[in-house]
């Protein structure tokens, strides 16, 4: 069977590459979404267990149209009644990019109307749509004249992952915090701390990884176990097969911040994860804080919307100041969208990635903090 994982922009390589790792076929990679092969298994092992996907889709269905009459007619032909009952509730996606629909809303009545008349035809009754909480999300994709329409398997965004009891205003996503991770090469064999970690997410996503907890552990449940051929019993194997691997951290996670009332969602976050005696938090301020030798530093600073402007350039400034006497022989990793306030950090980064956070587009550095002079005598 053919799968489709969702990501955000520029992390598609890394969630790639653990697909792989979980035993995905033929994965190719796309525009923010990775496809892949495999059975039914591996689409449960991928919800509960990856990290840097935004949901799972299954195509029942590719076609070509060249009117809107021409999807009607197509969807009409779908077996609607493999996947759902006439007192089922339904919902659809629609992603649309297609000189057909100026109304991406369209698509999706049209889609939905041809499900209702298939059910209407068979039974004399029709499913009813609930945008809320359905049974069955129908995911409709139009590039041009190209349709694909999915069973979405994750039905909540796996970014939820659900240890989350509170949050900043500005929390990074889970799934970017840990694409962040993983794309920087931080494999929980060195120590690791986030000076600003507001929420938590970076050192609960790290702790995570350290530990080998699946992220979706503590998840109140997945889309396919609504659908009518859910394997109750093929599911527990892989919770029980996947929670067995779960180890203590090889390493120290710390987390700190210099607002109390951050520390405080975030020890309520840790918490809920599970994870007291995995993260160390507490409340500082960045400029007084020391590194060990070879650590790893991953931070989120303020973009800037609730500072001034010399109050932002003031912060960039004191991030350089800070990780150039006080990270010796460290590795930090910055994600910011304050692309202008980044010259203030005085340091060269050694790598930059674009991604995005939400709808802000940033940018994410690497730098390497040498021991004394980079400079041979």
């Amino acid at each position: 069977m053919r799968f489709i994982a969702k990501t955000l922009y520029g992390l598609e390589k890394v969630l790639s590459e653990e697909l792989t790792g979980m035993g995905a076929g033929k994965v190719q990679i796309a525009n923010r979404a990775v496809s892949f092969e495999g059975d039914m298994a591996l689409l449960y092992k991928v919800n509960y267990c990856v990290r840097t996907a935004l949901s799972v889709l299954m195509p029942i269905a590719d076609f070509r149209i060249r009117s809107k009459e021409d999807l009607y007619k197509a969807g009409s032909k779908i077996e609607w009644d493999r996947f759902m009952d006439p007192d089922d509730t339904f919902s659809i996606v629609p992603v649309i990019n297609s000189p057909h629909f100026g109304h991406t809303g369209y698509a999706g009545l049209i889609l939905k109307d041809a499900i209702a008349d298939t059910f209407r035809k068979l039974t004399g009754r029709r499913p009813s749509v609930d945008a809320d909480d359905p049974r069955l999300l129908i995911n409709l994709h139009i590039s041009n004249d190209l349709v694909t329409i999915s069973l979405d398997s994750s039905v909540v965004p796996l970014f939820k992952r659900g240890y989350r009891q509170e949050q900043t205003v500005a929390p990074l996503n889970e799934v970017l915090a840990a694409g962040i991770l993983l794309l920087s090469g931080w494999n929980a064999e060195s120590t690791l701390t986030d000076p600003m970690c507001g929420s938590g997410t970076f050192p609960i996503e790290a702790a995570l990884i350290a530990c080998k907890v699946p992220p979706g552990k503590f998840r109140k449940y997945f889309g396919f176990q609504r659908w009518r051929d859910f394997d109750e019993d093929l599911f527990q194997n892989v919770i029980h097969e996947n929670n067995n691997k779960i180890v203590t951290s090889p390493v120290k996670i710390f987390g700190s911040d210099i607002s109390p009332e951050a520390l405080l969602i975030a020890k309520a976050n840790v918490a809920k994860a599970g994870l007291n005696d995995t993260i160390s938090l507490e409340v500082s301020d960045f400029k007084d804080r020391q590194s060990d030798e070879g650590g790893f530093v991953f931070m989120n600073p303020p973009y800037g919307q609730r500072l001034q402007p010399e109050e932002i350039d003031a912060l960039y400034g004191m991030i350089g100041s800070t990780l150039k006497h006080n990270y010796s022989g460290s590795t930090a990793w910055l994600i910011t969208s304050n692309k202008e306030s980044l010259k203030h950090v005085g340091l060269k980064p050694k790598e930059k990635y674009i991604l995005f956070n939400g709808a802000l587009e940033c940018i994410l550095l690497k730098y390497e903090m040498y021991s004394g002079s980079k400079k041979k005598p």
